[in-house]
């Protein structure tokens, strides 16, 4: 994901060991001061020292600005993984360094990844919730030679940026051709793509476009709309005014996805005979109740909804209510949860070895059964593999929006891998 947002507020540095459940309740208290509050209320528990030598994780993730649901949900996926599987990776106690990038901040990311390599001295970096800061880190960790997983940023080219990145999330390639794909073969002939301006939505229009085409389709108009604060109601005027059969859009997950979806709904695009199509950001978990009866019915391609049958993702589901309420997760929480099973996996592999070759050597090719279903990191790609679903927006019985899957695409990678 990647958008521009200047003069962010003061990044947080927290620096934070997980050895026990006190520990992790810390977690959940907001700033320095409370933290350190917080932390002194458990001193007379375990020491950080008492685990030999605990295995120091760096998270470069959001956690503060209009973003700051993303990096919530990611500590909320950590922690619950860890409360499931005794609080330990590979046998080895965790230490977490938090860093706060306040959104899309390529050099503060970068410099934040200096900082946790050579001052923190951690063994593996994760999170980048937007791909410019993923990318902004990419020449760091070469030199350093320090591995990092990917738990969201979807740009394509993220993992040929360095060979010591890998990614377990998604790309927005990934999950937009299957539906140009989809669309073509349920007889939709002409469509328009709506996509924000930046990086991943021009993916997610060509993607659409290459695979929608080659199944006999044609996109009679392409629009790329600005980040910030846009006024949809030219956009939709100018769909109904065009008349395509489906329009296919992306915005990423917030608000922009839910204000889009009511301008549709506000000018008649579905008693005009439009039909809409989008990608799974489009109704986040976290985000898509607020959309109402203007999400009801939309088609959307997607790796994860909490709605997936599967008994590993009630687990996951009930875990996480268990510990935050009615705060649903959303990709971001699950992804976050893969990950530390993928890091516990990967230094199984290797004993324990944390150095950059041997940890990246054991990622490749690596596969896990994931909430999602299963999933894969490409050996020569270093890319995820995942199944993408088909879901449609229903109202369940207990009143609330749900992303049903009814059809699937396996074993999906990225257009450009």
């Amino acid at each position: 994901m990647t958008t521009s947002r200047s003069n962010p507020p003061a990044p947080l540095n927290l620096t934070v060991a997980v050895h026990d459940p006190a520990r992790r309740r810390a977690l959940k208290l907001v700033g320095a001061g409370a933290l350190g509050a917080a932390l002194s209320q458990v001193a007379g528990g375990i020491a950080f020292a008492a685990d030999a030598e605990p295995l120091k994780i760096g998270l470069i993730v959001t956690y503060s600005g209009p973003y700051a649901d993303y990096g919530k949900q990611m500590d909320n996926g950590i922690a619950l993984w860890l409360k499931q599987n005794g609080e330990r990776v590979a046998g080895r106690a965790v230490e977490i360094v938090r860093r706060d990038t306040a959104g899309p901040a390529p050099d503060l990311a970068a410099r934040f990844a200096r900082e946790l390599i050579t001052r923190d001295k951690v063994q593996v970096i994760i999170g980048l919730d937007f791909s410019p800061n993923a990318m902004a880190i990419a020449p760091v960790l070469s030199q350093a030679k320090v591995p990092c997983i990917i738990l969201n940023a979807s740009a394509s080219d993220i993992p040929k940026k360095s060979e010591y990145i890998a990614r377990i999330s998604f790309t927005v390639g990934q999950v937009s051709a299957p539906m140009g794909t989809w669309a073509g073969r349920q007889g939709v002939r002409t469509a328009m793509t709506v996509v924000a301006d930046y990086s991943s939505g021009a993916d997610a229009e060509t993607a659409f476009k290459t695979t929608f085409e080659a199944e006999g389709g044609k996109v009679v108009d392409s629009l790329r709309v600005p980040m910030n604060n846009p006024d949809f109601s030219a956009y939709v005027q100018r769909i109904k005014d065009t008349k395509p059969e489906a329009v296919f859009f992306f915005f990423p997950s917030g608000d922009l996805p839910n204000n889009f979806l009511k301008a549709a709904k506000e000018r008649g695009l579905a008693e005009a005979g439009i039909r809409l199509l989008a990608t799974g950001e489009a109704m986040d978990d976290s985000y898509m109740q607020a959309a109402g009866d203007a999400g009801l019915g939309l088609i959307t391609t997607h790796h994860y909804s909490t709605a997936h049958e599967s008994d590993l993702n009630r687990k996951f589901i009930a875990g996480y209510a268990a510990d935050n309420g009615d705060y649903a997760p959303n990709y971001m929480a699950m992804t976050a949860y893969d990950g530390m099973a993928v890091l516990d996996r990967a230094l199984t592999a290797t004993g324990g070895k944390t150095d950059g070759a041997t940890l990246m050597g054991a990622l490749k090719g690596l596969s896990i059964e994931s909430p999602r279903g299963p999933i894969e990191i490409g050996d020569k790609s270093r890319d995820i593999i995942q199944t993408v679903y088909v879901r449609r927006t229903e109202r369940l019985e207990n009143g609330k929006l749900a992303c049903v899957e009814f059809d699937k695409f396996e074993k999906v990678q990225d257009p450009r891998a």
